[in-house]
C-alpha cells in the first residue's frame, strides 16, 4: 500500500514537473511519420538559410581519367560512346578496367587544411563533399563497399572524416554528398531487371551506407542524388527520413535535398535543388539551392578542360547575387585532381568570390528577400533585405554615375551608403518617380570591388 502511495506520488510530481516546463515555453518534439506530408512539415533549420554560400566538391576515381565528366564510365561502358573508346585505347592498355583507375587514385597532396583554408577563406559557410558518386566508390571506409573505397585502395585514407575534421575545426558547416544509385553495381542491376520490385541493393548497400555516414560524422546536411530511375518506396527514403528527424544524432541539425525518388525533385524533401543549375524566374515559395560549376563542362576535374570552360568572376557573382536575392543559397563545385590538389584557377575563382563576400557579405549572409527582387533596368539591380535594412545590388556601373531606382520609397530618415566606403552618398527623388543615388566620383580601379557593387539603404520603405 505504501509503495502504490509513493508511485502515484512521483507520477504527480513528474506532471507537475512537465507542465513548468510547457509552461516555461518547452515543447515536445513532433514525431515525424514516414511519409511525405509529415516529413515536409518539418522546420528547416535556420542555419542553413543564413549560410546562403557553400563550396561543393566533386572527387572520386572518375578524377583519374579526368576526361570527358565525372560520369566518366557511364559514357564508356554504360553508353559505349566513341570518343570515349577512343580514349581508352589512346591512352591506355589493352583490357585496362575502370576498377584499374583505383590505385592511381592516390590523393597524395591532399591536405585537409588547406583546402579548408581556402573554402573558408572564398567566405563558404558550408562545404560539401562527395563521399561516394554514382561509380560507387567510397570516399570513407564503409563496410559494404569493400576494396572499392579510399582505405582500401588509392589514398588508404578517410578522405570524407579528414576534410570533415578540417572543415568542422574551422566552423563551417558539413554537408555530404550521396548517390543512391550505382550504375554497375550487380544487386543494383538485378533489381533494375526485377522491375524495381525487389530492394537487394537498397538493403545491402544504400541504406546501411546512408546510416554510417550520419553516425559516424554527424553531418549538418545531406545531398542526396542519384534518385531518378526510382520511386522513393524502391529507396526507403521516407523511412531514413523519419529516424534522421525523429532519432538521429544530427536529428536537430540536419539538414536534406530533395532527391529522394523520381518525383521528388521540387516537392519533398528538405530544401529544393529542382535541377542542377536550377534558375527561378520569380521568387519560390519554398527554400531552395543552386548547385553550380566553376567549370561549366563538368562537376569533376578534368584534364581537357580550357579557359573558355571556366566560369567568370563576374558570371559567379552574379549567380551568387541572382540566387540570394531570390531566396536560395548558392552551392559552387569545384573538382580536385586525383592527387588531391586544386589547380590554380579553381583557387583563384574561390578568393575572389571571398574578396567580394568580405565587403558585400552584409547584403548576402542572413539575408532575406525583400519585396522587391529585381528591377529590369540598364543597371540590373538586385534586392536583399536584413530587418529593416535594403541592400540594392547592381552589376553595371551606369555611365553618368547616377543610379536611378525605382522601388525603394525614402523617408525622412534615409541614409544611403555604399558597401566598402564611409560616407554616406548624396540622393535625390527623380520628378517622375524613384530615386537618383550618386555614386562615389573614383575611378573603378578604386573601388572596394571591381564588379557587383551594393548600395544600402536605411530609412526607406
Amino acid at each position: 500500500m505504501k509503495s502504490r502511495a509513493v508511485g502515484a506520488g512521483l507520477v504527480l510530481l513528474l506532471l507537475v514537473l512537465l507542465r513548468a516546463a510547457y509552461v516555461r515555453g518547452f515543447r515536445p518534439q513532433p514525431r515525424y511519420t514516414p511519409d511525405w506530408q509529415s516529413l515536409d512539415s518539418r522546420p528547416l533549420p535556420e542555419w542553413f538559410d543564413k549560410a546562403k554560400f557553400g563550396v561543393f566538391v566533386h572527387w572520386g576515381v572518375f578524377s583519374v581519367p579526368a576526361w570527358g565528366s565525372e560520369w566518366f564510365w557511364w559514357h564508356w561502358k554504360g553508353e559505349g560512346l566513341p570518343q570515349y573508346e577512343q580514349f581508352m585505347r589512346d591512352n591506355y592498355p589493352p583490357g585496362f578496367s575502370y576498377a584499374d583507375f583505383g590505385p592511381q587514385f592516390t590523393a597524395r597532396f591532399f591536405n585537409p587544411d588547406s583546402w579548408a583554408d581556402l573554402f573558408q577563406a572564398a567566405g563558404a559557410k558550408y562545404v560539401v563533399l562527395t563521399t561516394k558518386h554514382h561509380e560507387g566508390f567510397t570516399n570513407w571506409p564503409s563496410p559494404v563497399s569493400w576494396n572499392w573505397n579510399s582505405k582500401d585502395v588509392g589514398p588508404h585514407r578517410d578522405l570524407v572524416g579528414e576534410l570533415g575534421k578540417a572543415v568542422q575545426k574551422r566552423n563551417m558547416r558539413y554537408g555530404l554528398y550521396h548517390s543512391l544509385l550505382e550504375w554497375f553495381h550487380p544487386l543494383y542491376l538485378l533489381d533494375k531487371k526485377n522491375g524495381f520490385k525487389t530492394q537487394h541493393f537498397v538493403h545491402a548497400k544504400t541504406m546501411p551506407e546512408l546510416y554510417d555516414l550520419v553516425y559516424r560524422y554527424e553531418p549538418d546536411l545531406i545531398w542526396s542524388d542519384g534518385e531518378w530511375e526510382c520511386p522513393d518506396t524502391y529507396w526507403n527514403s521516407t523511412e531514413f527520413l523519419s529516424w534522421l528527424y525523429n532519432d538521429s544524432p544530427v536529428k536537430d541539425k540536419v539538414v536534406v535535398n530533395d532527391r529522394w525518388g523520381q518525383n521528388c525533385s521540387c516537392h519533398h524533401g528538405g530544401y529544393y535543388n529542382c535541377q542542377d543549375k536550377f534558375k527561378p524566374e520569380s521568387l519560390p515559395n519554398h527554400k531552395w539551392e543552386m548547385c553550380s560549376s566553376i567549370d561549366k563542362v563538368s562537376w569533376g576535374y578534368r584534364r581537357n578542360m580550357v579557359i573558355s570552360d571556366v566560369a567568370t568572376e563576374c558570371e559567379i557573382i552574379s549567380e551568387l547575387v541572382q540566387t540570394v536575392s531570390l531566396g536560395g543559397n548558392y552551392l559552387l563545385n569545384i573538382g580536385p585532381t586525383k592527387d588531391g590538389l586544386i589547380v590554380p584557377i579553381f583557387q583563384e575563382r574561390l578568393l575572389a568570390v571571398g574578396k567580394w563576400l568580405s565587403i558585400n557579405g552584409e547584403a548576402i549572409y542572413s539575408s532575406k528577400p525583400w519585396r522587391k527582387q529585381l528591377e529590369k533596368n540598364t543597371t540590373s539591380v538586385w534586392y536583399t533585405s536584413r530587418e529593416t535594412t535594403v541592400y540594392a545590388i547592381f552589376l553595371h556601373w551606369p555611365e553618368n554615375g547616377v543610379l536611378s531606382l525605382v522601388s525603394p520609397i525614402t523617408t525622412s530618415t534615409t541614409q544611403i551608403t555604399m558597401l566598402g566606403i564611409q560616407k554616406d552618398l548624396k540622393w535625390s527623388t527623380d520628378p517622375e518617380g524613384g530615386l537618383l543615388i550618386y555614386l562615389p566620383q573614383l575611378p573603378l580601379l578604386t573601388l572596394p570591388v571591381d564588379f557587383g557593387w551594393t548600395i544600402k539603404l536605411v530609412g526607406v520603405e
